[in-house]
């Protein structure tokens, strides 16, 4: 009669934060086995120390996690569903001061706002947005515009709806289910990041890889 393998299934994000130096695979896996025994067991199983001083960020190949879950069962089966690399970045709990963050984001809505309307005066500068609408307003209008007129009040008005229209962002509301461009860019920039990390730990021979602790080095086979 056949004897019935186990199987594990693993799956983990390239980029997670932990806040405790003793990072065990629970820590930064997901995972899902028939026997809850061993799905419990591999929670737990230590996968690196982070000392008290020196670089709080970590990049661990899944070869030494399988490496780890095998030294406990060396027959299970073991598939992963996720990334070949993982980043585990340790981040210090720190306490919130309310007046300083409120301060930074004072501070970064005044320079997004002054910066914004930099730009913008300096494109009307540029592309001479006064003497167009003087144009406009006398082709139709057939007398010289004076002063303020509809088409600076319709121009803001249009501005501010074009906006808000392309961030499809307001407040804490969006207006479709898309994410904003915002969000696209800053995972864009996020998945740039993490393959630049991913690529300077393995020619610098740091990536935590089969026969690797946190505190040695070796070459990659």
């Amino acid at each position: 009669m056949a004897v019935t393998k186990d199987t594990v299934y693993i799956k983990s994000e390239q980029n997670v934060e932990v806040k405790k130096r003793e990072v065990r695979l629970g820590d930064i896996l997901s995972l899902e086995c028939a026997n809850e025994k061993i799905a419990a067991r591999i929670k737990t199983i230590l996968l690196l120390k982070i000392p008290d001083t020196g670089k709080h960020r970590y990049v661990v190949s899944i070869l030494k996690i399988i490496e780890c879950i095998h030294r406990e069962y060396p027959n299970l089966d073991i598939q992963n569903l996720g990334v070949p690399d993982i980043i585990v970045t340790y981040e210090e709990q720190k306490v919130t001061n309310p007046i300083g963050h409120f301060l930074k984001i004072v501070g970064v809505v005044a320079v997004t706002f002054i910066g914004a309307g930099f730009s913008i005066m300096a494109f009307n500068n540029d592309v001479d947005v006064s003497r167009l609408f003087a144009q406009i307003y006398e082709f139709f209008m057939g007398k010289p515009k004076e002063g303020f007129s509809v088409l600076e009040l319709t121009y803001c008005v249009g501005l501010i709806v074009g906006i808000l229209v392309f961030f499809n962002h307001f407040g804490g509301k969006k207006f479709t289910v898309d994410p904003t461009p915002m969000e696209v860019e800053m995972r864009l920039y996020e998945n740039d990041i993490q393959t630049t990390l991913i690529e300077n730990y393995s020619r610098k021979e740091q990536e935590m890889d089969v026969g690797k602790t946190s505190h040695s080095r070796s070459h990659r086979t």
